[in-house]
């Protein structure tokens, strides 16, 4: 039985696009779906087979660290993105050899925690999840999407994980969803920190019966299942039919016909025009201020550039940056300096990006 690989291409693979806040501010649905296609190019020629995006969290509160990976705050444009990055993604068919089974995640309400702190508990009200948080997750579905991943937190005090209201009965009865639930990152064991599961075989039998398929990372159903299946905490059938779901999507992507179909070297020329993709999505999203009534005391002459991030190179990749190369990049200071080479311009970090040393400030606030 071939391997599924998975990774977080969450905007793009070797070649990096803005990340889906900043894209979002095109509001191009066809951009979007552009990106997520040669996205899915990159990373089906580097053998994978699933992505684990797009995030369609809607999120209002931006102290939440993960808003960057999402569409934001309307639920409109959440799903808008939601069956664009879905269609750029899978592509035509899901057996293509430069398309990705895509993701829809964090199911439901993750970008809502209490006091935009991740992994706290969600406590939103029926009318909110259904007209916000839930919208994005079913445009995905409409436009074909192969997988779907339940959120770390809780609704109500129930974690996702083991949520059978929303996924068993909402996501697969009412809304009709039949392919693979994936945990995130070793969700399942946490049910135990949840507090609604006191061992490993508990939280596996509490995540299996909800629907989920996949576990990711936690080995909970590798070294729990089958003691639940010997305390009668599952059945069978409940095992055989996460086993069908997860080798009808091996199926659906041609692994059985071939496993190595994916995988190969792109031209030059290919990568010269998705990099030129790149250029002018990041162009799209960039948002533009004016200095109106002289707000900012910006002369002719010369130009201040401030802050710890402008001449980080590494960091203009942004989060979840898959393949990308730190080497690659031209932090912002770099390329002030080249495009404009006779230009004065001055920099100070101020602060550091990790530690709390302020001592920094004053030069920065001298130039």
């Amino acid at each position: 039985i071939p391997l599924l690989l998975g990774l977080d291409i969450i905007h793009g693979h070797r070649t990096i696009f803005p990340i889906p806040l900043g894209e979002t501010a095109a509001f191009d649905p066809v951009l979007w779906e552009a990106t997520a296609r040669e996205a899915a190019k990159e990373g089906a020629a580097d053998g994978l087979h699933l992505t684990f995006a797009p995030m369609l969290d809607v999120a209002r509160d931006p102290r939440w660290g993960r808003i960057a990976e999402g569409p934001g705050e309307d639920p409109y444009v959440g799903q808008a993105m939601a069956r664009a990055k879905v269609k750029g993604f899978q592509g035509g068919r899901l057996d293509g050899a430069d398309t990705l089974a895509a993701c829809a995640k964090h199911y439901c309400a993750y970008g809502a925690p209490t006091a935009g702190r991740d992994y706290a508990s969600t406590d939103v009200t029926q009318r909110a999840l259904r007209e916000i948080y839930l919208p994005p997750f079913e445009a995905a579905l409409g436009a074909g999407v192969a997988t779907i991943m339940p959120a770390f937190s809780s609704i109500d005090g129930i974690p996702l994980s083991a949520h059978q209201g929303l996924l068993k009965d909402y996501l697969r009865g009412k809304l009709g969803f039949d392919g693979v639930l994936v945990s995130d990152y070793n969700a399942i064991a946490e049910l135990i920190h949840h507090g609604v599961a006191a061992d490993l075989v508990e939280a596996a039998a509490l995540a299996l019966k909800a629907g989920i398929d996949i576990d990711m990372m936690a080995n909970a159903y590798h070294d729990g299942l089958p003691a639940a299946l010997e305390r009668g905490l599952v059945a069978m059938a409940d095992i055989d039919t996460s086993v069908r779901r997860v080798l009808r999507l091996k199926e659906q992507l041609g692994l059985f016909d071939d496993p190595f179909s994916r995988g190969g070297t792109e031209s030059a020329t290919v990568l010269a025009a998705r990099r030129q993709l790149a250029r002018e999505a990041a162009t799209r999203s960039i948002v533009l201020l004016k200095n109106d009534g002289a707000a900012l005391p910006l002369g002719e002459g010369r130009l201040a550039v401030i802050g710890p991030l402008a001449d980080a190179a590494g960091e203009m990749r942004g989060c979840w940056s898959a393949a990308g190369v730190a080497s690659d990049c031209v932090s912002a200071l770099a390329g002030l300096r080249f495009a404009l080479p006779h230009r004065s311009i001055l920099y100070a970090p101020g602060v550091d990006i990790e530690s709390d040393d302020e001592s920094g400030i004053a030069a920065a606030a001298a130039l």
